[in-house]
């Protein structure tokens, strides 16, 4: 406790004695409806989310971040984009967050997911401003993207990161009137009985790329967990597992109690892309999973290919790197 109570009193001193504070601070509404004043633009970031660490990266400040999320190593965007993150001390996760580490690195703006309010109190305590971020939607997540580019004075990059996507609803919109829309069940990461209801990002990715999300009824905000019965009930015409799904599609092409599944008769089982980022989150390239989902579920509207050429240009133009077509078109 002594030690700590200790950095909690450097990291005071240091914000209050400040380095070139901006002439007109900024004060933003977070999230959560919090106001939270930024005295400076920031060049010491700490980013305890995976979602915020993404965007950060896109809006070209991944060289201001002091410190990230645990378990950087087994996110390939970081890899591919901005490999020196992954040697940054982490501060942990929602679940875990290292308090004690995330003042220690004396960060001038924190970033962290809804779920650590209490350490966003201790820390705005002490004068950290800290945005709390919540991108459980499309809107969310376009919101998100503006906050933190008012916050890191790159409001120009999130103007044309936003821009970007905003073209791509256009084009969905114009690709996909009057539709039919097939019946899609999403299936979690580590088991094939969870699935995204309605207040999740994924329902709304599904309903983005043109199809109807078959759980779109359950209400839960986490993954819920359903049964083979209530699956069979759905009875969908496509099955779409989570890019990281700990299973296969052969595993559940083979599973004998969904043999009267329509998807699986079909052969309509599809894994999202790996190897990049988990497209069925809300990080700016979850546009490229509605993509990938639209040439899924409607390849006579759209195709891998084309898919795979935007994609491409995404990351060339927000990450910096060129991407591998083939882990889209196969």
């Amino acid at each position: 406790m002594k030690k700590i109570i200790a950095l909690l009193l450097a990291a005071l001193l240091t914000v209050s004695a400040g380095v070139c504070a901006l002439a007109e601070p900024v004060t933003l509404t977070d999230q959560v409806g919090r106001e939270v004043t930024v005295e400076e633009v920031p060049s010491r970031i700490v980013s305890g989310y995976y979602i915020s660490s993404s965007a950060l990266i896109a809006l070209g400040v991944q060289d201001r971040i002091v410190g990230i999320e645990a378990k950087a190593a087994k996110r390939p965007i970081y890899s591919l984009s901005a490999p020196e993150l992954i040697a940054l001390p982490n501060v942990g996760s929602a679940k875990e967050f290292n308090l004690e580490g995330c003042i220690a690195l004396k960060p001038d703006l924190v970033i962290l997911p809804k779920k650590l309010k209490d350490a966003a109190a201790t820390l705005s305590e002490l004068g950290i401003p800290v945005l709390l971020v919540n991108p459980e939607s499309q809107e969310n997540l376009e919101d998100m993207i503006a906050l933190l580019g008012e916050a890191t004075g790159t409001e120009e990059r999130a103007a044309e990161l936003l821009g970007y996507i905003d073209d791509l609803w256009d084009y969905l919109e114009e690709k996909l009137a009057d539709t039919r829309k097939p019946r899609v069940y999403l299936a979690g990461n580590s088991n094939l009985l969870t699935t995204a209801g309605s207040k999740m990002y994924q329902s709304g990715m599904v309903t983005l790329a043109g199809a109807e999300n078959v759980a779109a009824d359950i209400e839960d905000t986490y993954w819920a967990e359903v049964s083979y019965e209530q699956l069979l009930k759905w009875n969908p015409d496509a099955i779409v597992l989570a890019s990281d799904a700990s299973y296969s599609v052969e595993d559940v092409l083979a599973d004998e109690n969904l043999a009267d599944c329509t998807a699986v008769k079909n052969g309509a089982v599809y894994n999202m892309p790996a190897g990049l980022e988990a497209w069925d989150s809300p990080v700016p390239s979850g546009v490229l999973g509605m993509l990938w989902l639209l040439a899924t579920v409607h390849p006579d509207l759209y195709t891998k290919a084309e898919c795979a050429d935007y994609a491409a240009n995404f990351y060339k133009t927000f990450y910096g790197f060129d991407m591998d077509k083939s882990i889209i078109t196969g």
